[in-house]
């Protein structure tokens, strides 16, 4: 039967298709994201070729032996806390950012410490040819022999190459820059994209290689490509933070093998990625002494707690609305807490902008840091400084009442161990701690007691 070849428009973002091209997608709502492709009826990409050895039964999951999970560490401890301990054999990770946050630094130095302790590497490059990665890899110190590099586009050359070389893991630098024959779209549309994840997805189930797959973002900030990218693998990280400041947060927004929660500090230097073993000093060090609408509060990144500074500032304004300016925390979250504070408080803030900001440019979404936030907005509207050695955790209702946190006495002993010697918690939570030596902890039951107590 003759095949026939049709035109068909692919949206690069989610991947609807329609027979005419359009202005606005109707599935995502984004706006000149429709590309011309070609489409053969009665054929499809894996025309030819098959991706399963067809002799495949099921079997009855009782029966499936185990084995003691070997998982292989990268050697760099904030990276293999985030993956979940380390590389678990036949993972498939996508790994996402801003141009220039360090993703490229980031799996260099991960590869060059796989390939000391005695791992064979391979590294495939769509972006660089080998004489610029020699020049990165010089300048970050991460020359090994067992460092494979390539410069490479061709999906069914990088499968070849896998076969012969056989490496224990692979990086794709990056997804979006492959390029499959049996497509006619270019490399980067939606069809390449989603063709080139599945090839590496059952080669590495097949052949149990660790593959990290390099992706890159939207204006929006999501993994360029369709979401169908993101239920394909096994594991998707974020490279978070801005340009213009040293620190870089990885963040796991996926997980098959460990935990979404967890995240990986590092400090951007001349010679590459650095770990930051402890994220609380590096966040408080330049921290203002003595300063209205300062406080310290204690966040919970998996099974860390991490103690940052959340600083407010409330102005008087002459314009009919308030300006509410917030980073690092939920918007609406922090407009709930001004509302409990006007109605509970007794303070006037509707008058006055507020401006919000987690110094080190965390971002930080969970409740438990609410009265530090209620603590800040009060120190700057009544212009009277927090001392210096106390951190406030808390969450708060609606009708005022401070409610119990989780994980109350690991954020109190890293409290302790960075030195503060006052805390207050939840009343709730300090009735089920006991043996605290070295603290003063301070129960609270309401938003009216924290202000009783601080000021």
């Amino acid at each position: 039967m003759k095949k026939k070849s049709k035109t068909i428009f692919t949206c690069q973002t989610c991947g609807y298709q329609t027979p005419k091209w359009m202005g606005k997608c109707p599935d995502c709502n984004e706006w000149q994201t429709f590309v011309e492709e070609i489409q053969v009826s009665g054929a499809s990409p894996a025309a030819g070729r098959s991706m399963s050895s067809g002799n495949v039964k099921p079997v009855a999951i009782d029966t499936v032996e185990l084995t003691d999970e070997h998982r292989m560490t990268t050697g760099i401890e904030e990276f293999d806390r985030v993956l979940g301990g380390g590389l678990v054999s036949g993972t498939l990770v996508l790994i996402g950012g801003d141009p220039g946050i360090g993703k490229s630094t980031l799996m260099l130095q991960a590869l060059y410490s796989l390939a000391s302790s005695g791992h064979k590497v391979l590294y495939v490059s769509g972006e660089e040819s080998i004489r610029q990665l020699r020049i990165r890899s010089k300048r970050l110190s991460t020359v090994s022999s067992d460092l494979m590099v390539v410069s490479e586009i061709d999906l069914e050359s990088i499968m070849t190459m896998v076969k012969t070389t056989e490496p224990d893991v692979l990086v794709i630098d990056s997804i979006q820059t492959m390029y499959n024959g049996d497509l006619t779209s270019a490399p980067g549309s939606v069809s390449q994209v989603r063709e080139s994840t599945m090839r590496f997805m059952v080669m590495a189930k097949k052949t149990g290689i660790p593959v990290f797959l390099v992706g890159h973002v939207t204006k929006d900030g999501a993994i360029a490509g369709p979401r169908v990218m993101e239920h394909m693998v096994d594991t998707v990280l974020y490279f978070e933070g801005d340009r213009n400041h040293v620190f870089r947060i990885l963040r796991a927004v996926k997980n098959r093998f460990g935990s979404t929660n967890e995240i990986g500090v590092f400090e951007m230097k001349e010679d590459g990625l650095n770990e930051v073993a402890n994220p609380s000093a590096v966040f408080l060090s330049e921290r203002p002494e003595n300063t209205p609408g300062s406080v310290v509060t204690a966040s919970m990144e998996g099974t860390r707690p991490i103690l940052v500074e959340l600083q407010g500032l409330v102005s008087s304004t002459s314009l009919g609305t308030p300006r509410r300016t917030i980073l690092g925390l939920d918007h609406n979250r922090v407009a709930l807490l001004v509302a409990v504070m006007e109605k509970k408080l007794g303070m006037h803030l509707m008058g006055h902008d507020i401006f919000m900001n987690v110094a080190g440019g965390v971002k930080i979404s969970e409740p438990a840091v609410d009265m530090g936030i209620i603590a800040a907005v009060a120190s700057s509207f009544l212009d009277k400084a927090i001392p210096d050695n106390t951190v406030v955790l808390g969450e708060a209702g609606l009708t005022g009442e401070v409610r119990a946190i989780s994980h109350a006495d690991i954020r109190v002993a890293e409290i302790k161990k960075m030195g503060f010697t006052r805390c207050l918690v939840p009343d709730s939570n300090l009735k089920r701690m006991t043996g605290i030596k070295g603290i003063e902890v301070t129960g609270i039951s309401a938003v009216e007691d924290a202000m009783e107590v601080l000021f």
